[in-house]
């Protein structure tokens, strides 16, 4: 029988055709695979071996390579197949990304409810223990039964300290239910997707650059290096593009894209709670007083503790603007 060593960036690098006992087992979960020198990994829901973190990635080379070579070493033999054109979409890899965060809050969530209830037994049961001992009796040394009274007054103890522990393996499980069951809401953040687009834009100006030869990081007269290269710049453009769609949403349901327009030198800038004379208006950011001054609620060169000390807030951490005789109005009424 022939084993497959198999990668698409749609499933990643699987490994099919072995055989329960067949002593390839060994072989695969030995940590040496890649640069980072990890196993491979059997799931029970693909039927399969698989190397972690392959998905949506270029094939790992090195790791194929050097399973390959063991496993033929091992008197195996074996086939290596790689289609890196064959992958998902980012939106579909997206989507299976909230359906996993959906599906670990709903089990985290069992977790929580699981430890609760073994918490609230356990809680029970001590104090059902610890009221057979009249209130404030202490142990009687020397009497028959003192060593008896030790171990289930120890027991009492344990039974509370269980207790205790599952509790807090209720707030553990019950928090990771709310990491997982937050995580599309996180990571469409429009301030942190604004971020993340920014970043997307250097990458494919590198690209760019890769693909005009400004940079020689990459040999392009090497027809894979030079569709790898393509394939990069295109998935890279496609997610931009798909988390550009989330901020249309956003900014239909209401939400501000600020930018160098929105501002002139004199307004005043909203950010994390404060208010910020702008002092120089930047392609990506604004310049205020010094951030020192933790205690005024509206902060100007003149009340900055520190006035000759400046820093800059980037416009994807802005949450409104005034114009001077806006602040001046807002002021007058705090004064009053």
């Amino acid at each position: 029988m022939t084993i497959t060593i198999k990668h698409t960036r749609r499933e990643g690098t699987l490994v099919t055709g072995t055989g329960r006992g067949d002593g390839s087992g060994e072989i695969l979960k030995r940590r040496v695979y890649g640069w980072s020198s990890r196993p491979y990994k059997y799931s029970r829901n693909l039927g399969c071996w698989y190397f972690p973190h392959s998905r949506d990635k270029q094939a790992d080379t090195r790791a194929i390579n050097q399973l390959a070579e063991n496993l033929r070493a091992g008197g195996f033999t074996v086939a290596v197949t790689v289609d890196e054109d064959d992958r998902r979409t980012f939106a579909q890899a997206e989507a299976d990304r909230v359906e996993r965060a959906e599906g670990r809050a709903e089990r985290f969530g069992g977790y929580a409810d699981s430890a609760a209830t073994n918490a609230d037994a356990l809680h029970a049961k001590a104090r059902s223990m610890a009221s057979r001992i009249p209130f404030g009796q202490p142990v009687q040394s020397g009497h028959y039964s003192e060593n008896s009274d030790r171990r289930f007054r120890e027991r009492i103890h344990d039974t509370f300290g269980k207790s205790i522990k599952e509790d807090d393996r209720a707030a553990h499980w019950s928090n990771r239910e709310e990491a997982a069951a937050n995580y599309e809401r996180y990571r469409n953040d429009p301030p942190r997707t604004l971020r993340r687009i920014e970043k997307l834009e250097a990458d494919l100006r590198h690209w760019d650059r890769v693909l005009s030869g400004e940079t020689g990081s990459w040999n392009l007269e090497d027809a894979e290096e030079a569709a790898e290269v393509r394939r990069r710049r295109a998935e890279v453009a496609e997610e931009r593009e798909e988390w550009r769609k989330i901020i249309a949403e956003a900014e239909k349901e209401g939400f501000k894209v600020w930018s160098k327009g929105d501002f002139t030198r004199g307004d005043y800038v909203r950010c994390r709670g404060r208010w910020y004379e702008v002092l120089r208006v930047n392609p990506k950011s604004v310049t205020v007083p010094s951030i020192l001054n933790v205690h005024q609620e509206v902060v100007t060169r003149e009340n900055s503790t520190f006035g000759d000390m400046t820093h800059t807030l980037k416009y994807d951490g802005v949450a409104g603007r005034k114009s001077p005789e806006e602040m001046a109005e807002h002021l007058a009424k705090s004064a009053s």
